[in-house]
């Protein structure tokens, strides 16, 4: 295959009861480009790997422990995406998650847009599938994020330039990954939102933990994201 246009990323540990509708979905994109799909492996306890293999996707693995050894400290998602962004040989990163499925229109009206409007990366409308509270965290995805003055790109959903991503420093292994790098990447480069592109994704974190629980969480992630000085 020659070099791809686009790199699907997608981080998953034992999701091998969402990650084949989202490479389903990544499997069926219309378009002529070239492109290619990576999952990286979270040392899952399931099928995982063996799923992303039965859809021809490359696997990358993540180890449960730091290589620097003997810390105890566990890589997270922001990790995982930036492994694979590493790995993936795409002038394009398309970041999705294993539990997020897209239009077969996808990859060519991100591309699309961004060569369009010149725009390093960009994001789009999410649908959260799940209890109906999970409407009012969509909607502050749908029409607050979109609104700052450096738009969060939510890590379900980046298409990023490849240039731009490494530049930035990619995703950090801090907690809300996607907050510091669409932060990060927004002081150099323009990002913007897609208003026609619509994605589904789970509210299964607001099913199991409510609105205000889920709500909790992410200002608990955001409060040691800047600790963490991101």
């Amino acid at each position: 295959m020659a070099n791809p246009t686009v790199s699907f990323v997608v981080p998953a540990k034992d999701e091998q009861a969402s990650l084949p509708a989202t490479l389903e979905s990544l499997r069926d994109q219309r378009t002529d480009r070239e492109y290619e799909t990576v999952v990286v492996d979270g040392d899952s306890d399931d099928a995982t790997p063996e799923i992303a293999r039965r859809y021809d996707a490359a696997v990358v693995h993540q180890p449960r422990a730091a290589a620097d050894g003997g810390t105890g400290f566990a890589p997270g998602i922001g990790d995982a995406r930036h492994r694979g962004a590493q790995w993936a040989d795409g002038d394009w990163l398309a970041f999705v998650d294993a539990d997020t499925v897209v239009r077969p229109e996808y990859l060519d009206s991100m591309l699309g847009l961004a060569r369009r409007e010149s725009l390093a990366a960009a994001s789009s409308r999410c649908r959260l599938v799940g209890p109906a509270r999970a409407k009012v965290m969509e909607a502050t995805i749908n029409h607050a994020f979109p609104r700052l003055d450096r738009p969060v790109l939510p890590g379900f959903n980046c298409f990023v330039r490849r240039d731009a991503y490494f530049e930035t420093g990619g995703f950090p292994d801090v907690p809300n990954e996607d907050t510091a790098f669409s932060r990060e990447l927004g002081r150099e480069w323009p990002t913007g939102y897609h208003p026609d592109v619509l994605v589904a994704t789970s509210g299964r974190r607001i099913a199991r933990s409510g609105l205000t629980g889920t709500l909790y969480h992410y200002l608990k992630l955001d409060w040691r994201r800047l600790r963490a000085e991101y």
